[in-house]
This record gives C-alpha cells, structure tokens and sequence, in this order.
C-alpha cells in the first residue's frame, strides 16, 4: 500500500507557477475512455479490477481511498498545462507548478473555502496513494509494474497575520505513463466548460462519447457501457440512471438514447423455451459535427 503524500508546508513561496491555463481543458484519450477513477463519493477502500477483452486495469486504494471521478480534475488540469506548453513548442517535463487560484478558477470554483482547500488536498493524497497496473500501451511502451498518478505532491504555504495559513504554489510529478501519453501519442481532447458540473457517471459518459463518436453516433450494448463507465451498480439501475440521463437531455455535446435491438441469434432460457427478450442498445450521438476536437501534440 502506497504511503501518505508529502504535502509540505513551508513560510514563502517554494516554487514557481507554470503558466496559467488558457482555453479549455484537455485530456488524453486512455485516461477518458477507461475507468481508472472510482465513481463513488464514499472512500472505495478496496481494490478494483476491470477487464475489457485483453485489456486489464488493475487498482489498489490509497489509505483514504481510490482517486475519485473529482480528484480527476487535477490530473486533467496538470494534463492541460502540459498539452498547452508541448503546443507552443516548449520543452516539457514531469514536473509542473500551478497555483490552486488557477486550479479552482479553471474547474469553475469562483470562491473556494476551506472545505474545497481540504478536498484538493485530500485529491492530492489519493492521485498519489492510489496505485495502478495496466497493459495499455503508451509511446509504445507497457509499463509491467505499478505506478501512481502522481509520484510526488507538494503545496507550499505562506502564514497569515491572524494565523491562518494559505495555499500558494503547488507542485507534482506525473506518472511517466501519462506523461508519454500525451508528450509521444498525442491523443488530445478538449473537454467542454460544462464538464465540471456534471455528475461522475454523466462525465463518464460524456468523456466515452467524446472519444468514439468523431461526428457520428455510435451504438454499444449497455453492458459494455456499464463497464467503460466503470458503474458498480446493477444493470438495472445503470439503466434507470441512462432513462433519466436521456430525458433531461443536459449531456453537453452529445445526446443519450436507449433502444431496445431483438436479438438477431436464437436464445434458450434453462428451460429450453426461446427466449425473445430484446438487448438494450445505447446510441451517443453527437449534437453538430465537432470542430477541432482532436489536437495535434508533437512527438518528442
């Protein structure tokens, strides 16, 4: 089990900011088509493992937990700064420094508390804590042991008069998995502004959307679905979640639609009696044909 992260608290500014983020979120393809994050608010505190034909996705918890749908947004913001800086041609690295200002002013945080200060630190700690092995391939290379998303988290505070201590810089490493992700295969994708309100299975949908559909729609089984999305709900519920998804229609970009597909292979129950029970079928389809959604990333 991974230890805590080092959350260092020192007088002054430690680090220098990168840049701040301009223009929209970006994320890197693996990252939004497979469950590697827990959907729950509730700590997952066990391990979770997932297999989608030969691809396997492996997750032990930190000690608070699985890195979480929420805990994302930084991954996603560090990915952004990171795409940004390959875009207008400069040398990238592991390391990046931002300010949680910026942090918060990107996933649309207009005045954070002290509770969203905690909950940062806390997504810091379980990026960090929760470990992952996987078989996916990235810059042609599988990574056999494990890794966390962030080897190393630090955030330098400065002292207030009344006592109180303020965030400043904050700094992480990010995994090398990731990092060739983005620097070697450069499967870039804007993320809509409306992201950050959404809930963690509408995200997912979303992001699963955004990587398959390129300006057509695209159908999948539900149980497929329910597995991309990494939901541990039963089918049923899933499918209740899908109906209402459907009906108020608020996915952003992309539309949601259920129909039911009669099986076209004959199927006997245990009894031996045909069994006419049609599958349901989900169809993402794209709002308008999107425009620049796919980056271009140079190559190292």
């Amino acid at each position: 089990m991974a230890s805590k992260p080092s959350i260092i608290v020192r007088q002054g500014n430690l680090f220098e900011p990168d840049s701040p983020l301009h223009g929209k979120v970006r994320g890197e393809r693996s990252v939004m088509d497979f469950p590697f994050f827990a959907l729950s608010k509730v700590a997952v505190q066990k391990p979770v493992e997932y297999k989608i034909g030969k691809l396997s996705i492996q997750i032990r918890p930190s000690a608070t937990g699985v890195a979480t749908m929420y805990d994302k947004e930084v991954i996603l913001y560090v990915a952004s700064l990171m795409a940004q800086a390959i875009q207008r041609g400069e040398k990238v690295e592991q390391n990046f420094s931002f300010t949680a200002h910026d942090f918060f002013r990107v996933t649309g945080v207009s005045r954070p508390s002290k509770r969203d200060y905690q909950r940062f630190t806390d997504a810091l700690e379980r990026l960090q804590g929760t470990q992952i092995k996987t078989n996916i391939q990235t810059g042609s290379q599988i990574d056999k042991g494990w890794f966390s998303w962030l080897s190393e988290a630090a955030a330098s505070y400065v002292e207030m008069p009344n006592g109180d201590q303020q965030m400043r810089i904050v700094q992480v490493r990010l995994c090398q998995w990731l990092f060739r992700a983005i620097q070697r295969d450069g499967h870039i994708y804007h993320y809509h502004h409306d992201y950050f309100r959404l809930g963690t299975i509408e995200r997912r949908l979303y992001e699963i959307a955004h990587c398959h559909c390129e300006g057509e729609a695209v159908e999948m089984p539900i149980e497929m679905l329910s597995l991309k999305v990494g939901s541990t709900a039963s089918l049923s519920k899933f499918k209740q979640h899908l109906k209402a998804v459907e009906a108020s229609d608020d996915l952003p970009e992309y539309k949601v639609a259920l129909k039911d597909v009669i099986p076209s292979e004959t199927r006997l129950d245990t009894r031996g009696r045909r069994m006419t029970k049609p599958d349901t079928v989900v169809v993402l389809t794209p709002r308008h044909r999107p425009t620049g959604a796919l980056l271009e990333a140079a190559a190292a």
